[in-house]
C-alpha cells in the first residue's frame, strides 16, 4: 500500500461517472445526513482537511470474481438509498474504494446529483410532494460570520427546492446552483458566465473559489492497496473504520456475510427483505436481521464481530430462505394484529416470534391456516402484555436471553425448541423473564392515563377489545364523549362544580384510556359525532344493553350524559382497572 499523487475533485467525479471508480460490496451504504454534506463543501472552500482515501485497485480474476457496486447518484430518502451493482465482466481494471465513499458519494451529490428528504409533517409517499427533489446550492451573495452562526459555517451552502430559489430571489439573495459550476472550468466561460449575468464583484471571489476547489487544488489524498485478495481488504476495511465514525455491527457482519456467501448475493438479499418488511409498513434495519440469527442459533447473541464467523457466515447463508420467510411472516402477523411501526414500540419483541415460526418450520400458511388460530391469539396477547410493560426496554439481550430458555436449554445443541411445545410458550415465556413484570394498582393507574396518541395506547385497548377485525386494520380508536365537548365554554354551560370541572377539563381523564375505546369502521360511522347517551340509546333499539354494555365497556347504571363525565370517568376507571388486572396479572 503507497500513498499517490492527490488529484482534483472533478477527477474523483469523472471517475465516479464513468465507473472507474467504484464500491465494493463490503461496503455500508451511503448515510450522510444532507447538512453534512454542506459542511463538508464549507470545509473544503475554506482550505480544511478532509482527510486521505484508500482505494483499492483491483485487477485480473478479481475483477469478476468479486461483487462491486455503482456509487449512489440520487439521493431518496426512504425510496432510494440502494446502490446498483455493476457488472464488471469483461471491464479492465478499476478502483474500489474502501475509505472514502461517504465524501466521495457527498461530493457527486453536491456536484451531479440530488438529495431528496421528507418534508416535514408529510406522509412517507413516493412523490415530489412528500420528498421533493434538491440540488445543493451556494449563497454567492455574501460570506457568513462564522462567529455568529451556529455551526461555524462561512460559505452558505444548501440543499433546495428550485421554488425554494425563487423564494430566497425575494430578499435580493443569489443563489448558484453548485453543480454549474463544471460548465465552467475555463476562464473564459467563467468570465462570460459573470458578465452575462451581472454577477458582483464579491459574488465573482466566491465563484473564483468554488472553481479553484473543483478544478485546481489537489484534495484527493489517497493511499492504493494492489494486493489482490478480498479478505485482506475486508481486514483493512475494518481496521480504519474503527476510527471517525465507526462501522456499526451490521456493516461489519454485511461485509463478513459478503466475502463469504458463495451463491447468493448477501448485500442484495438482504436489503430486499428490509424493503419487503418495509412494504408491510414497518422499519427495520440490517441489524434486526443479523440479531435474529444470532438468536436462531448462537450462544452469545450480543453485537460482537467475534459472535459471526466466516463458518456463521457460511450457516446464514445456508438457512437464509427460512430466515427469511419466516421474518417475513413474523411481520406479517402482527400486521394482522393491528400494530403499525409506530405502535409496535420495540422491534426485539418480534424476535421470540420469529424463534418459534423457525423452528416449529410453519412460515408458509401460519398468519392465515385455522389451524394455528389458537396460536395466534396466544402471541397476539402476549405482544400486547409484553409492549404494555416494556419488557424490551433498555438491556433487551439479557431479556431476549431468558426468554430463550422457554424453548430450549442448550442452543448449541440439536434440539433447538422442545419438543413438547405445541404453542407458543407464553407463560413459560412469562416464567423466564427476571425483570420485575408484577402488576399493581399504580401500574394500572398509569396505563389508564395513556393518551389517545401515546405509541402504548393501540396495545391497551387492543386488549380490552380483543375481538375486533385486525387483520383488516378495519378499526377506529375513538372517544367515547367527543373530544370537542371538553372546553371551557361547555364547563360553564354545564354548571360544573369545582372538582367535576377539574377533571372534566384534564385530558388525563378526557383524553385517556378512561374516555377511549377501539370500534369497527362501520360502528364509528354510525356514531360519528353523536353524544355518548344518543348513541347508546339507538344502538339499544337493535341489541341488547346489557350485551352491548360489555362489548363496549361501558359501566352499567352510570348516567352517559356530558354533564355527568366526572361520574362516568370514575366508574369506567373502576372498571377498565378490573379488566386489565384480570388480563395481566
Amino acid at each position: 500500500m503507497s500513498f499517490q499523487t492527490p488529484i482534483t475533485i472533478s477527477e474523483a467525479i469523472e471517475n465516479i461517472s464513468t465507473a472507474k471508480y467504484v464500491l465494493p460490496a463490503i461496503q455500508r451504504e451511503f448515510v450522510w445526513p444532507s447538512y453534512k454534506i454542506e459542511w463538508l463543501f464549507d470545509s473544503l472552500m475554506r482550505s480544511y482537511p478532509v482527510s486521505s482515501f484508500l482505494f483499492w485497485n483491483v485487477e485480473g480474476k478479481s475483477v469478476s470474481e468479486y461483487k462491486f457496486y455503482h456509487f449512489l447518484k440520487s439521493f431518496r430518502e426512504r425510496f432510494n438509498t440502494h446502490n446498483i451493482d455493476i457488472d464488471t465482466t469483461g471491464t479492465g481494471n478499476f478502483i474500489a474504494v474502501l475509505d472514502g465513499q461517504q465524501r466521495l458519494t457527498s461530493l457527486y451529490i453536491g456536484l451531479k446529483g440530488s438529495y431528496a428528504y421528507r418534508e416535514k409533517h408529510k406522509h412517507w409517499n413516493n412523490d415530489e410532494w412528500s420528498i421533493p427533489t434538491r440540488h445543493l446550492y451556494l449563497n454567492i451573495t455574501k460570506k457568513l460570520d462564522d462567529q455568529a452562526e451556529e455551526d461555524g459555517r462561512v460559505y452558505e451552502f444548501s440543499f433546495l427546492k428550485e421554488s425554494d430559489t425563487n423564494k430566497i430571489d425575494i430578499y435580493n439573495e443569489t443563489w448558484f446552483r453548485v453543480g454549474k459550476i463544471l460548465d465552467l472550468q475555463n476562464i473564459s466561460s467563467f468570465n462570460r458566465y459573470v458578465r452575462e449575468n451581472n454577477i458582483s464583484d464579491t459574488a465573482a471571489d466566491i465563484l473564483a473559489r468554488l472553481q479553484e476547489v473543483i478544478f485546481s487544488d489537489r484534495i484527493i489524498n489517497f493511499f492504493l492497496e494492489k494486493d489482490q485478495d478480498l479478505h485482506k481488504a475486508l481486514n483493512i476495511f475494518i481496521r480504519i473504520n474503527s476510527g471517525g465514525l465507526p462501522l456499526n455491527f451490521s456493516d461489519l457482519i454485511m461485509s463478513i456475510a459478503i466475502a463469504n456467501w458463495n451463491t447468493k448475493d448477501a448485500r442484495k438479499e438482504i436489503h430486499n427483505l428490509v424493503d419487503r418488511i418495509q412494504e408491510k409498513g414497518f422499519s427495520i434495519s440490517k441489524d434486526l436481521i443479523f440479531k435474529t440469527y444470532l438468536y436462531l442459533f448462537s450462544k452469545d447473541i450480543r453485537f460482537k464481530v467475534t459472535n459471526f464467523s466466516s463458518n456463521n457466515a457460511h450457516n446464514f447463508e445456508n438457512y437464509w430462505d427460512k430466515i427469511r420467510d419466516a421474518i417475513s411472516a413474523a411481520f406479517d402477523l402482527i400486521k394482522g394484529f393491528g400494530y403499525t411501526d409506530f405502535t409496535l414500540t420495540s422491534k426485539n419483541a418480534t424476535i421470540p416470534i420469529i424463534y418459534y415460526i423457525y423452528h416449529k418450520n410453519i412460515s408458509y400458511n401460519f398468519c392465515t391456516s385455522t389451524n394455528f388460530k389458537e396460536d395466534r391469539e396466544i402471541i397476539k396477547k402476549w405482544l400486547h402484555v409484553m409492549t404494555i410493560k416494556r419488557i424490551f426496554g433498555g438491556q433487551s439481550d439479557g431479556t431476549l436471553a431468558q426468554i430463550r430458555k422457554a424453548f430450549t436449554n442448550d442452543i448449541n445443541g440439536v434440539t433447538k425448541i422442545y419438543s413438547q411445545i405445541s404453542h407458543f410458550p407464553a407463560n413459560e415465556i412469562n416464567s423466564q423473564v427476571k425483570r420485575d413484570i408484577s402488576i399493581g394498582d399504580e401500574f394500572i393507574e398509569e396505563i389508564i392515563k395513556t393518551q389517545k396518541d401515546d405509541r402504548y395506547a393501540f396495545s391497551i385497548l387492543a386488549l380490552l377489545y380483543p375481538n375486533l377485525d385486525y387483520r383488516n386494520n378495519d378499526f377506529h380508536k375513538d372517544h367515547l364523549h367527543s373530544a370537542s365537548s371538553f372546553t371551557q365554554n361547555n364547563a360553564k354551560i354545564l354548571n360544573l362544580s369545582p372538582d367535576d370541572k377539574c377533571i372534566f377539563l384534564s385530558k388525563e381523564w378526557n383524553n385517556s384510556i378512561i374516555n377511549l375505546q377501539l370500534l369497527d369502521s362501520n360502528e364509528n360511522m354510525s356514531k360519528q359525532d353523536k353524544s355518548l347517551s344518543t348513541w347508546f340509546e339507538l344502538e339499544t333499539k337493535t341489541r341488547d344493553k346489557y350485551t352491548l354494555q360489555n362489548h363496549y365497556l361501558i359501566p352499567a347504571d352510570t348516567s352517559l350524559e356530558l354533564k355527568d363525565f366526572a361520574i362516568f370517568a370514575n366508574a369506567r376507571k373502576n372498571l377498565l382497572k378490573e379488566k386489565l388486572w384480570n388480563i395481566l396479572k
